[in-house]
């Protein structure tokens, strides 16, 4: 018998909702965001899973990594489109979320999203990085620039080690 498994992940706790594949519900609970919480869960409760459906999130591409690396069939959904077809539901909760995502992943109305590998996703975090603490550094410069100002110092638009020499000299 097909099982078809849908997670709502939050930082905590991860609810499950395990249904078959006429949509009977098989298993409702909650389990640590884990992967080793959820995997051993999913085993027990979900051994002929199908497909195992979560939403995009903070947290999504580290669990489908994680999961992956253990052979779950995981796959990760668009976030705003599972949110269209889960806000017709009646009760919102984590518990129905994750209901309405067996459903989904069921009946295969969903859109998968593609998770970038683990290298991808390094370079990615790098670059976010490095572009922030060129903007902190901009910022930094502007506000010392117009704290000189205001004694009459001016000088020409600098950036790291030219910028510190330069506020050196006229400050010196």
């Amino acid at each position: 018998m097909k099982q078809y498994v849908g997670l709502d992940v939050s930082q905590k706790e991860t609810s499950v909702c395990v249904v078959d594949e006429v949509g009977q519900v098989l298993f409702e609970g909650k389990a640590k965001s884990d992967p080793g919480a959820l995997t051993a869960l999913l085993r027990k409760r979900a051994p002929q899973a199908e497909r195992i459906g979560f939403e995009t999130g903070a947290m999504a591409s580290w669990l489908w990594h994680e999961l992956r690396r253990v052979d779950l069939p995981v796959v990760c959904i668009d976030a705003r489109h599972a949110h269209a077809a889960l806000s017709v539901r009646m009760n919102k909760s984590d518990q129905n979320d994750a209901r309405g995502l067996a459903e989904l992943v069921r009946v295969g109305w969903y859109r998968e999203v593609k998770v970038k590998s683990e290298e991808r996703q390094k370079i990615r975090t790098i670059l976010i990085a490095r572009s922030r603490l060129v903007a902190i550094r901009r910022d930094i410069e502007n506000q010392v620039r117009s704290l000189i100002k205001e004694y009459g110092l001016l000088f020409p638009r600098a950036i790291g080690l030219k910028f510190r020499n330069q506020v050196c000299e006229l400050l010196g």
